[in-house]
């Protein structure tokens, strides 16, 4: 297994760019909360709350581009069933059910 060089790690963190800040979190909490990780050190609960806020509104907007994505995926595939229902093609359809 590679050995993780620790300054590599420190320099990616250290980067500044405008896809890593998001309203509710800046990039000095980000990049502490990812040091603090990395050196073992203790961050304020303001500062973690702030990471967690940030991160859970980050996944929030990508779970909704998701969702976007799935439509579109949907429609196309509803407009490939309806032609080839037109062209005399029956066409069954399995809805999986996933169990959580």
């Amino acid at each position: 297994m590679p050995k993780i060089n620790n300054e590599n790690l420190e320099k990616a963190l250290d980067k500044k760019t405008d896809e890593q800040q998001t309203p509710k979190m800046s990039n000095s909490n980000s990049n502490e909360f990812g040091k603090a990780i990395l050196t073992g050190n203790k961050m304020s609960r303001e500062q973690e709350v702030a990471f967690h806020q940030g991160a859970l509104n980050t996944l929030l907007n990508e779970r909704n581009e998701f969702f976007k994505i799935i439509q579109n995926v949907e429609g196309v595939m509803q407009s490939h069933i309806k032609r080839l229902e037109e062209l005399g093609v029956k066409i069954q359809v399995k809805k999986e059910i996933s169990s959580s």
